[in-house]
């Protein structure tokens, strides 16, 4: 990959980690700047059910930060955008799309029939 394309793909990663950790801290903030009086036990059932889809959303979101990490330390060691299972090149189009990826889309459509197969056993 050339230095163009590192530098490009390293700014994306960087970019998604920010905006990652900016949504953590005003999720962070309305949850204890808010305060929960709710007379009516159904509001109060509603807001508890936002809160625990709210922290759900974020607990993907911190393993995609763990992701972004590993991917911002392939593009340091010289090892981004090679695919972990066969040493190919990961496509440009493909990083693009989920810059994190560590597998070529051959070997991710292997992975996934794969998950299929022993999921229907």
């Amino acid at each position: 990959m050339d230095p163009k394309e590192l530098a490009y793909f390293k700014e994306k990663l960087e970019n998604m980690s920010k905006e990652l950790l900016r949504e953590a801290e005003k999720t962070l903030s309305e949850m204890t700047n808010h305060s929960d009086n709710y007379p009516d036990p159904a509001d109060r059932a509603t807001a508890e059910s936002d809160r625990n889809f709210e922290l759900r959303i974020r607990d993907r979101e911190r393993k995609l930060l763990a992701k972004i990490k590993e991917a911002l330390e392939r593009i340091e060691g010289g090892t981004y955008g090679i695919c972990e299972e066969c040493g190919d090149d990961i496509g440009f189009k493909r990083l693009d799309a989920r810059p994190v990826t560590t597998l070529c889309i051959e070997c991710k459509t292997r992975q996934e029939s794969l998950e299929k197969i022993q999921a229907g056993s």
